[in-house]
């Protein structure tokens, strides 16, 4: 890889390469060891939003690898304002061996990977979120033993984590269903490729209206706030559409089994996911956001050197 900005960019056999190294990295980060990897390297951080996960897996693996990590926050960077995208990755590319952006538009992540001449990892963008995705396929196999032939229904918002959720499911050839109210369904373009990649690997892609159509039968239930950051404007109009769309102990109870109840945090308890559920026995939240830290290390030694 030179950036990790899409799951759409990657094939199966990447996904698992990344996934490979990130199981046998949180295997020697149990046993007690960390290998200086990317010692003498340094990732720069650009944060247009507030981050818990991302900030803190992002610097504490490059502390496991033996790098370092630079945030910038919004009022240093003015990503776009105070000087050209075009200008900061050029910069930056001078200072550090790798940047990591967590931005609202898709745009200027493309921007950066365009511009600049170090790896550009996409954090988090209006269009995907590539890290967290991936580390859920990475937390499902750990699970599960598996991947391909599970299938995940995912419930809510059509949003950006839905579409790197897309892309990476039918690239492994898993099931996905993605229920959400109408006019919140994801990108047509997203769905339309997610579809070419499920058709290749046996597998398929459905979307409905339905969530208990969509979550019967599911190994995995996912769900995602109903606003996003910087959808807040609507979010009045949201809280009145979404409820049917809530996780719950009767959604779940429709899956006919036991199913993973995934969310990829921070969550918004009693609208998109109750506390019954979120607490109970079938959740992996905090397994997902584990998971962050040791997959974005696999990520970050792919992409700067490491080996």
């Amino acid at each position: 890889m030179e950036n990790f900005i899409s799951l759409a960019e990657l094939s199966a056999e990447g996904i698992y390469e990344i996934l490979d190294l990130a199981a046998e990295l949180k295997d020697e980060w149990r046993r007690g060891g960390n290998r200086p990897l990317l010692a003498g390297k340094t990732l720069g951080m650009i944060l247009q939003k507030p981050s818990l996960r991302t900030r803190v897996s992002f610097e504490v693996g490059m502390r496991h690898l033996g790098g370092e990590a630079l945030y910038l926050s919004p009022q240093e960077i003015k990503l776009g304002e105070r000087e050209s995208v075009a200008d900061v990755a050029r910069v930056l590319s001078r200072y550090v061996d790798g940047i990591m952006a967590r931005v609202f538009a898709h745009s200027d992540v493309e921007e950066l990977a365009a511009q600049a001449s170090v790896p550009v990892i996409n954090g988090l963008s209006d269009f995907g979120h590539p890290c967290q995705a991936l580390s859920d396929l990475f937390t499902i196999r750990e699970e599960r033993g598996t991947l391909r032939g599970l299938r995940l229904a995912y419930v809510g918002d059509g949003n950006n984590v839905a579409h790197s959720l897309l892309f990476g499911a039918s690239l492994v050839g898993m099931e996905i269903w993605v229920a959400t109210p109408p006019d919140y369904e994801p990108q047509k373009e997203v769905v339309a490729k997610a579809k070419g990649f499920a058709q290749r690997m046996g597998s398929q892609v459905v979307l409905t209206h339905d969530p208990q159509e969509a979550v019967r039968g599911a190994d995995m239930i996912y769900t995602d706030v109903w606003a996003s950051m910087g959808q807040e404007e609507g979010g009045e109009e949201r809280l009145k559409v979404f409820p049917p769309y809530q996780v719950n102990a009767q959604l779940v109870a429709k899956a006919g089994k036991s199913p993973l109840v995934m969310h990829c945090l921070p969550a918004h308890r009693g609208e998109e996911i109750t506390d019954e559920v979120m607490d109970g026995p079938y959740s992996i939240v905090y397994t997902q956001a584990e998971n962050r830290l040791h997959l974005q290390k696999a990520v970050l030694l792919l992409l700067m050197g490491g080996s």
